[in-house]
């Protein structure tokens, strides 16, 4: 009896095996990846229903859960797509042993040679465990301000008030001011003329502040009454009162703003009078005379100016 011969295409079996496991791996890892989002997403929901709690705001809550569930999202797909290559390596028969152990020989080179990285790495961690920033506050970072657009293990992303980005490694960061954390402050100071009286000035800016706080569209806004710090100095243009009033985060530039109209309305008719700059010039006996002399010719010299103009026909 013949022997039936051997399909001449056995060798492609294990190509077609391994490339099939290939795919099944890229779509579990896929899949993979949608999940995670989609529990990280859940996870952020479920987070966001515990507003209220050890007083914290809504807002303020918005802010870290976000923060927080997009770096884990980041970390997450970072993990899933890794393990992936490590799975399809394997399947085209490479030895990942030796890979793994010099990746780790190569990571204790990288890490000598790449301690700026690390600190930046570890400044970002404590950026989000201290919950110092979060996304969407306004931050001022080593001088410079912004509002904060991303949060990196490495780097904090701000932009500005004209629109430039600024991308700052955390662990270059020395001093950090959030302006928008919890509540904020409009500080404010106003300048009127050495004629007016302080009480009054101030008197009237608190009724204004009060009427301000009673309307409907800025009561959610400004949280206390407004706080009279008092007359904060006197300079040489006149008398300076200094003011303030703790607004929700990020409001306080709409009522600085606001307070600002209202005042110069409220002040014009109530009669008082804003502080402009001037000099007073204190002449001796001896140059009075030549001062109105030279001030005489100059008036003399500006009424024939005017007269010598050729006036416009009829």
């Amino acid at each position: 009896m013949a022997a039936h011969p051997e399909p001449t295409f056995n060798w492609l079996s294990p190509w077609i095996v391994g490339g099939t496991r290939i795919v099944v791996i890229f779509l579990l890892a896929w899949i993979a990846s949608r999940v995670s989002r989609k529990a990280v997403a859940t996870l952020r929901l479920r987070t966001l229903r515990q507003v209220g709690q050890a007083g914290t705001s809504e807002l303020e809550l918005q802010k870290r859960v976000h923060t927080i569930t997009q770096v884990a999202a980041r970390a997450l797909s970072i993990l899933i797509w890794t393990v992936a290559l490590a799975m399809v390596l394997h399947e085209l028969h490479f030895n990942i042993a030796p890979l793994i152990a010099g990746a780790g020989v190569v990571g204790i080179a990288v890490g000598l040679g790449a301690q700026t990285l690390i600190k930046d790495v570890l400044s970002g961690m404590f950026l989000l465990i201290e919950n110092q920033i979060r996304i969407n506050d306004v931050a001022v970072i080593d001088g410079t301000s912004g509002l904060v657009e991303e949060i990196n293990l490495r780097t904090t992303v701000l932009r500005s008030e004209n629109g430039a980005v600024h991308v700052i490694p955390n662990g270059s960061i020395q001093k950090l001011s959030n302006l928008t954390r919890d509540f904020s402050y409009a500080v404010l100071t106003v300048t009127v003329d050495y004629g007016q009286d302080p009480d009054r000035v101030m008197e009237t800016i608190t009724e204004l502040g009060a009427e301000l706080r009673q309307e409907e569209a800025w009561q959610s806004i400004i949280l206390q009454p407004l706080e009279m710090l008092g007359v904060d100095a006197l300079d040489s243009s006149g008398i300076i009162v200094k003011f303030r009033i703790r607004t929700a985060p990020m409001k306080q530039w709409a009522v600085a703003r606001e307070m600002n109209r209202r005042m110069k309305r409220r002040f014009q008719d109530a009669g008082i009078d804003l502080a402009f700059p001037s000099q007073t010039l204190y002449l001796s006996p001896e140059n009075l005379a030549e001062f109105r002399e030279e001030l005489r010719a100059v008036v003399r010299d500006a009424i024939a100016g005017q007269s010598a103009t050729p006036k416009p026909a009829q």
